[in-house]
């Protein structure tokens, strides 16, 4: 039994937008919580783990926040929250960065994007991140990727927030995105760890499963 209600933050990850994250949401606002879902792409680690302490800074209470793949990075540099979910994401300490860290698998299906930065290629993005998801459902999150300016997965946060507040691990053990291995060692970083046969979008692909999970979580913390 949950004794309040805490707002859930979903922080999305390289390349994707808060759209990407709408499955998710709408689970977890079916279940009654207050979402939100900050835009990143802010020019820098520390600009995008700004913009989502802005939204905690606004809350009544501290909220659940949730980091997907470089989302990870971002929600480690926090104040203020209740607990920390890490969905195949990345957990670095103040001396590391997502880059540092390694295992990032999908670097196989980056290109440089003519504009700038880099992108994902779209005929190799089903594979890379979507793979359990049926083909409309894959279609439509390749269609919202985005290039992704150079420099946010090399920065460092200021702050380790998982060492002062409870976290919990999703490691995705059929991930082609981030090496499960690198997500097990990460998962040893935090409070509780659960292992999903999932790629790495479980939150487009079985935003159910997740849901209940970070429901889970809110009751324990």
């Amino acid at each position: 039994m949950i004794d309040t209600d805490p707002a859930v933050i979903l922080v999305h990850g390289l390349w994707h937008q808060g759209a990407h994250m709408g499955p998710l949401a709408d689970e977890l606002r079916n279940r009654g919580f207050d979402v939100h879902i900050p835009t990143l792409h802010r020019g820098s680690l520390e600009a995008d783990t700004a913009a989502v302490q802005e939204i905690i800074d606004s809350l009544p209470a501290p909220p659940l926040v949730l980091g997907h793949s470089y989302g990870g990075a971002v929600i480690t540099g926090l104040r203020g929250v209740r607990s920390l979910v890490y969905l195949a994401a990345f957990v670095p300490t103040t001396e590391e960065s997502c880059a540092s860290l390694g295992g990032a698998l999908v670097n196989d299906a980056m290109r440089r994007h003519p504009g700038g930065g880099t992108a994902v290629d779209p005929s190799l993005a089903g594979a890379a991140l979507y793979a359990d998801a049926d083909p409309q459902t894959a279609a439509w999150a390749i269609s919202l990727l985005v290039p992704q300016a150079s420099g946010h997965g090399r920065g460092v946060p200021a702050r380790a927030a998982w060492r002062d507040v409870r976290s919990r691990y999703i490691v995705c053990a059929e991930d082609r995105a981030v090496a499960p291995d690198v997500q097990r060692m990460l998962a040893r970083r935090c409070t509780h760890a659960t292992e999903i046969d999932a790629d790495h979008s479980p939150y487009i692909s079985r935003p159910g499963e997740i849901a209940e999970i970070v429901v889970s979580e809110l009751s324990s913390s």
